[in-house]
């Protein structure tokens, strides 16, 4: 039976379910923002519920713990979206790597889940469309009830992972758009680092990349090379330009990503494509996988780098803003592939370039990146190579590359840092 109002399907779930439940709830492009809604209009679902999931900052927008004043939430992303119901110890964060995260979701306390699903098949099989990263680690946890959300917009592929629609506890319905995230007219800074990483790139290499400004400013300056993959959690519009320069490989698997966040031209051309696969975060982000993919090139992005080579991925002025995602995993995967490579970029200063983003010595509390996984560093001034340096080579390549304002500074007081050490 499939409910056609959303509150009925609420009320149905609730009955199969704990006084005080664990749901985990499905993010990225999978976000049931419906059933939010229903949530907030009806109070009858119920108190003490705590909401799990994976939320993507700037893409899933909603507060899951200030629907009701009894939810709590927890999760592995703290945007400004939950920073009152952080404040308010409502929601939890925890400090998880993607992969650390499956592992939490496949042995913490769960009573029930909701997820987004595509419309049935042929043979009466729903997908996970076009959002494959988390959800699969739950409804293969057996004894799990959940409430499946079909959506009629939720596009499938060939590969999205399928399941009968009998594995779910209720079925309901909506025909809502999914998460739109289009690419931005870049600034030039962008532009010159989307260049120098190019040059590090070689026709058929393995990109992984994540999502926002760097990802676009990459894949606008590789529509010469031939022969492309891409391995990477997330795949966003700016792959469209690759596929129209005739760049990616041919093969079958020549993208293979846990989720897709764009635009209705992205959803569209993943309806009938031949070359991309959707996977689980259990492989995705699997170091086993990872260390057999020759020549893969982990581009990502952090907030500041220090002279050490340690990066913060999460911090801006003293308050969480974001978490470790796949960073870490992808970082220590691609120093393990052959010829594999770990780039990390940023744009060389902030706040109208009063700040500089290369600083001298980080907080104790705001290290995402170790400086043992530390590889490649680049901004709109150059690439700084630190794999297999000494401390005085790491912070006179970082100098180098940082904005020449401030290397007068940065000098200095790495020579103090250096006469203590």
């Amino acid at each position: 039976m499939i409910y056609h109002l959303i509150s009925d399907a609420l009320k149905n779930f609730r009955g199969s379910l704990p006084k005080a439940p664990r749901l985990y709830v499905a993010g990225c492009t999978g976000e049931p923002i419906e059933i939010a809604n229903s949530l907030k209009e009806n109070s009858n679902f119920g108190e003490d519920v705590t909401f799990l999931g994976i939320w993507i900052p700037g893409v899933n927008k909603t507060d899951w713990a200030s629907l009701h004043a009894t939810y709590k939430a927890e999760t592995i992303f703290l945007s400004p979206d939950l920073r009152a119901s952080f404040n308010e110890k409502k929601t939890s964060f925890l400090p998880l790597t993607y992969v650390q995260s499956w592992k939490w979701l496949e042995t913490t306390p769960l009573d029930g889940a909701i997820v987004m699903v595509s419309p049935p098949d042929k043979d009466g099989n729903v997908s996970l469309g076009v959002s494959a990263d988390f959800s699969q680690v739950i409804l293969e946890r057996e004894g799990v009830p959940t409430l499946a959300l079909i959506n009629h917009a939720m596009p499938t592929s060939k590969s999205s992972p399928k399941y009968p629609l009998s594995r779910f506890h209720t079925v309901t319905e909506t025909n809502t758009p999914l998460n739109q995230i289009p690419s931005i007219t870049l600034p030039e800074t962008f532009d010159r680092i989307g260049q120098h990483i190019a040059g590090l790139i070689k026709d058929g290499d393995t990109l992984q990349f994540g999502l926002g400004n760097v990802q676009q400013a990459v894949l606008s300056n590789l529509t010469k090379h031939k022969n492309l993959k891409i391995h990477a959690g997330m795949i966003s519009d700016p792959l469209l330009e690759l596929v129209k320069s005739d760049s990616l490989s041919s093969d079958e698997d020549a993208v293979t990503t846990g989720v897709a966040i764009g635009t209705d031209q992205l959803y569209d051309y993943l309806k009938s494509s031949e070359i991309v696969s959707f996977k689980p975060v259990s492989y995705t982000h699997d170091i086993r996988t990872l260390a057999k993919l020759p020549n893969l090139k982990a581009i990502n992005s952090a907030i500041e780098i220090d002279l050490f080579g340690q990066a913060n991925a999460e911090f801006i002025g003293g308050k969480q803003v974001s978490g470790t995602g796949g960073l870490v995993d992808f970082l220590r995967g691609a120093a393990i592939a052959p010829n594999g490579r770990g780039i990390i970029a940023l744009a060389s200063t902030a706040k109208k370039e009063t700040i500089s983003r290369i600083v001298p010595r980080l907080p104790a509390d705001a290290t995402s990146i170790a400086r043992a996984d530390m590889d490649t560093v680049v901004t709109e001034h150059g690439v700084a190579t630190l794999k297999n340096k000494t401390l005085e080579e790491r912070a006179q390549a970082l100098i180098g590359i940082a904005d020449p304002a401030f290397r007068d500074e940065l000098q200095l007081a790495w020579q103090n840092i250096r006469n203590q050490l």
